[in-house]
Formats: structure tokens, C-alpha cells, sequence
């Protein structure tokens, strides 16, 4: 997917950034040549692939991009560039949004998606360890034999890495939880080139400081993470996803505030508006009534489902929804949900060659229907097609706008709409991100939301990175 410049004060934290990179020093080359060959590229495919991701931003190319196969090689590479004072970036599938893999600094891109091995299940205590590069689709399959299932869905077929360094979430979070609970221990090289394991396999433990929820979500800043431990879930008895359309966006947000509040545990339910079931009807080639609608889905035994279905099913059409249309088969569901992890396509295609921006905010459910009612309103005053979808289980939410790229008129609109959108969340205690990150896109919206908790933040850095080398530019600038 192109990229598209970024925007105004968007672009001004990748500028600044940028402001900071210097030439790499003689000899750096050729010492990184000798000791990784040919799993160092400097070729300009490489490194525009590593230099730009699903964000809007603009590409920004690393000096180099090194190819990790082993932990060891991480550390051989964190001392070389120690010694010469470059930055490293950590990259994994490339699909973030936030610039959070951009290499604003320039640098050397640090690809792990061939450390991709999972090294151990323990079936019988619900967990395994996987290197960074292992994509959660495939450790699904790889664990399906065992019963246990993985079940932090992002969308994307991200990596385990860069799911623990964004702190990912999805469409399953508001059963499962995200990343931050899903993630028992880390294997970490820091910026001194040691490697560390912020704990063991024990369920839970009192042990010092938390080091595992520090290097989840910090993007890279503080560690290269070499190693995740997981914990997994058993496959359940019986999956059921069902497809419901509503007369109003709020009566589809009604339901799934109610049906929490009535204590349903609703293993997945996304909200996508009416153009964006416009847009995913044309994209994935399907029939849906064009109007608000909710994507169920039920986890548990079969009387359970059944349980829940018939709550969930009375409260909706309290609230103005339609008949429920079901995919129980496992082949019916895996449509259901591709179309909905392929929404963001979807929504940009609306309009061709369009670039995508995609935000991301949550606020507490008991404030989701008034958050996304008056986003709704705002939208309806903009000729940028906008849809709205997200994870409202969870009170996570999304407007996906299809700006032109090369009209800095409609990237100023777009900025101007986000803004309000985050100022809306944060007056009803939420967040500017629920589950993309910081990266260089919501520096400023982090000092909104957590203001003099940054520095804290700051002063982590600089104890763990003093030489500001790991993933320089990103969640806050120093």
C-alpha cells in the first residue's frame, strides 16, 4: 500500500527527528558486512520496505537493514552500534500505524521476522515460548494439535514482537484481554548489548519490579525484545459468529453496552457503520444490509453459547436490531472475520488511490455511544469518506478516512477532525490509543493525556538508553 506525506504537525515529529541523523562512521559499514554477510542489505527495495509501513506517513529510509536469526546476532549488532553511536529500529511485519517502526533518525532497521521458531509448549500450564518473528496466524496453526489457541487477533498477521512492543490488541481483547495479558515474560537485549528474562513461567509472582509490563508497549525504546513467553486458551467447545444490522449506530452501541453490563462475555464484537458495511460488501464480495451493524462472536460450551446468544439477541432487538445471521461452520467464520480484519482495505478502496488514516481511541464503555455518536455527527459535516468500526466490546474505536494524498487541504481537515476526536476521549477519561501506540503520530496527545507521567517515562529512557540509540523519535521526544 503507498504511503501517503504525512501532515502538518505529524509531520513536524518526524522532521524534528530527522533533524538528528547523521552519516554513518567510517568503517561501521564494513564492520557490519563482516559480520552478518549477506543478512546485512543496503539495497533500495530493502530498505524502502523497512522504511515505511500501513501508516500514512511519509516512507523514511534506514542507512542499512540487518536480518537477526539468533539473539546472539541482536547483541552482536546492539555492540557494534554502540561503539558507533547509530541507532537501531526494530522492525517486524510493518504493520504499524503510528510510525512506530520508522527510522526518523536513520540508522540501522533490525528485521526479526526470521527469528521465527517457536521453542516451546507447555501445553499442560497453558503457555509457550516463541522468537519475535513467529506471525500469530501461523503459531495458531502450529498449536491447534495441543487443543490451545493464541487468541490476541490484531488483524493484521502481525508478529508476536511487535505485537508485545505496541501492546496489540483486537477483536478478541474483550474477552481475552490484549498483549499486556497475554504476555508472561520477555527475553530482552538492552542497550548495554546484555541479555536479560524479566521473569520465569510461574503463574504470578511478587519479585521485584514489574520489568515484563515496562517492555511491552514501549515500542523498542527500552530493549529488543528476543524471546516472548505466552499464555494460551484453550480452543472452545463451541464458536458461534453471528452478523446483526441495527436501525442506528447507537442502538448497535446500546447492545453491546448492555450486554457487558448484563455480564455476557462476548468473545468478539465489532461495530462497523454504514459505509464501512458499504465498503466491505464491495470489497470482500458480500450481501449484507448497508446499515450500522455489530460482528458477534460466542466462546463456551454448547449450552452456554446458547445462553448467551439468547440475551444478547433479546437486548438487540430492544434496540432496534434485525434478525441475526449466523456463521457457525469454521470455513463460514473465517469469511466473516477476514472481511472485517480486511476493513481498512475496504474503507480506503471506497476511494482509489486514496491513502488510509486510520485513528484510534477508547474510552470507558459507559461513555462509547455518546463518543461515537458525536464523532458520527462530526463526520457527517466532511466530503472525506470516513467510516467508523472498532472493538466496542472494549470501548476501542476507529475512524478509517480515504484522504488524497497529494492535497494538503484535506490532510489539514483530517488533522483537525483527529484532534477533536482525541479531545473527546480524553474529556471522558479515555485515551488517545487503545491498541496502535504512540510511535511519532500521538506524541503530542500523550503529554495531553497522562501530562507530568511522561517524564517518568523520560527519565526511564534515559536511565535504560543514555545514548538514546533503541528506536530513537518515538513515543516522546527527549
Amino acid at each position: 500500500m503507498a504511503s501517503a506525506p504525512a501532515s502538518s504537525s505529524r509531520q513536524m515529529g518526524a522532521s524534528a527527528a530527522m533533524s538528528d541523523r547523521k552519516p554513518l562512521p567510517d568503517g561501521f559499514v564494513a564492520a557490519l558486512a563482516s559480520r552478518f554477510g549477506a543478512a546485512f542489505q543496503t539495497s533500495q527495495p530493502i530498505l524502502a520496505q523497512h522504511g515505511s509501513s500501513e501508516a500514512h506517513f511519509a516512507t523514511i529510509l534506514p542507512d542499512g537493514v540487518v536480518f537477526a536469526n539468533s539473539t546472539q546476532d541482536v547483541v552482536d549488532l546492539v555492540k557494534l552500534c554502540i561503539a558507533a553511536s547509530v541507532p537501531i529500529v526494530p522492525f517486524g511485519a510493518g504493520t504499524s500505524i503510528e510510525g512506530n517502526a520508522s527510522p526518523v533518525n536513520g540508522g540501522i532497521s533490525l528485521d526479526m521476522t526470521r527469528m521465527d521458531r517457536v521453542l516451546a509448549v507447555n501445553a499442560e500450564d497453558f503457555d509457550c515460548v516463541v522468537e519475535p518473528g513467529v506471525r500469530r496466524e501461523e503459531l495458531n496453526q502450529h498449536l491447534r494439535a495441543t487443543g490451545l489457541f493464541f487468541p490476541i487477533d490484531p488483524g493484521a498477521n502481525a508478529t508476536i514482537g511487535g505485537m508485545a512492543s505496541t501492546r496489540a490488541s483486537g477483536t478478541n481483547a474483550v474477552r481475552y484481554g490484549t498483549m499486556k495479558d497475554a504476555v508472561l515474560g520477555l527475553e530482552v537485549v538492552t542497550p548495554e548489548g546484555k541479555v536479560i528474562r524479566t521473569s520465569r513461567r510461574a503463574r504470578k509472582s511478587a519479585a521485584g519490579y514489574d520489568l515484563t509490563r515496562l517492555y511491552v508497549g514501549s515500542e523498542g525504546t527500552l530493549g529488543i525484545i528476543t524471546a516472548v513467553t505466552l499464555r494460551l486458551h484453550p480452543i472452545p467447545e463451541t464458536i458461534s459468529a453471528a452478523v446483526c444490522g441495527f436501525s442506528t449506530l447507537g442502538g448497535a452501541v446500546n447492545t453491546v453496552v448492555q450486554s457487558i453490563q448484563c455480564g455476557v462475555p462476548l468473545a468478539r464484537v465489532e461495530i462497523l457503520d454504514t459505509l464501512q458495511m458499504r465498503a466491505v460488501n464491495r470489497w470482500s464480495k458480500l450481501d449484507y444490509a448497508e446499515v450500522p451493524t455489530l460482528f458477534f462472536e460466542f466462546h463456551g460450551s454448547t449450552a452456554y453459547v446458547a445462553e448467551q446468544v439468547e440475551t444478547v439477541r433479546t437486548i438487540a432487538a430492544a434496540n432496534g436490531g434485525g434478525e441475526f445471521s449466523w456463521a457457525t461452520k469454521a470455513e463460514d467464520r473465517t469469511v466473516l472475520w477476514r472481511a472485517r480484519h480486511e476493513a481498512y482495505y475496504a474503507a480506503i478502496n471506497l476511494r482509489p488511490g486514496s491513502v488510509g488514516w486510520a485513528t484510534d481511541v477508547c474510552v470507558p464503555i459507559s461513555r462509547l455511544a455518546e463518543c461515537i455518536e458525536q464523532t458520527h455527527a462530526d463526520l457527517a459535516r466532511t466530503t472525506i469518506p470516513a467510516t467508523i468500526l472498532g472493538h466496542v466490546g472494549d470501548g476501542n474505536f476507529h475512524v478509517v478516512f480515504a484522504i488524497d494524498p497529494g492535497s494538503s487541504d484535506e490532510q489539514a481537515e483530517v488533522e483537525a477532525i483527529n484532534a477533536r476526536l482525541v479531545s473527546r476521549a480524553l474529556a471522558m477519561d479515555g485515551t488517545c490509543t487503545g491498541e496502535h501506540g504512540i510511535g511519532i503520530g500521538k506524541q503530542q496527545w500523550l503529554v495531553e493525556e497522562l501530562g507530568e507521567a511522561v517524564d517518568v517515562m523520560r527519565a526511564i529512557k534515559r536511565a535504560l538508553d543514555p545514548a538514546n540509540l533503541f528506536n530513537p523519535g518515538k513515543i516522546f521526544t527527549l
